[in-house]
């Protein structure tokens, strides 16, 4: 940082102070207290001895990474087909219901070893 000194007549304004200060005046920002003096304001409405902050405009926006490789995942993917819609699974009541009657309701007692629930015979 640059620390400068300058008396300004009280009548000036502040594009007065810019021109005393740079050649490209569109360039410059005045702030007093953290807020930007607009170009037409008189120096007289400010405190006596405060300080004006004076800094170049800054380019902002800038972007993380490079916009070529915007949406390259995506782009990679390949494209997957839409299955067919599945019967959905009961839940609740009717889940319980089921289940009641596949296991007490209509079990047929048969000799021999009991089968589990899986199987297909």
């Amino acid at each position: 940082k640059q620390w400068y000194q300058r008396r300004v007549a009280i009548t000036a304004g502040v594009s007065d102070l810019k021109a005393t200060i740079a050649r490209d005046v569109s360039e410059l920002v005045i702030t007093h207290e953290g807020r930007p003096l607009p170009d037409g304001m008189l120096l007289a409405l400010l405190t006596p001895n405060s300080t004006l902050n004076v800094a170049g405009k800054l380019l902002g926006g800038k972007v993380h990474g490079s916009l070529a490789r915007a949406g390259k995942v995506k782009g990679q993917t390949p494209k997957v087909a839409k299955q067919e819609d599945k019967k959905k699974k009961k839940t609740g009541r009717c889940k319980r219901r089921i289940q009641y009657n596949r296991r007490f309701a209509t079990n047929v007692n048969t000799f021999g070893r009991k089968k589990g629930p899986n199987s297909n015979s």
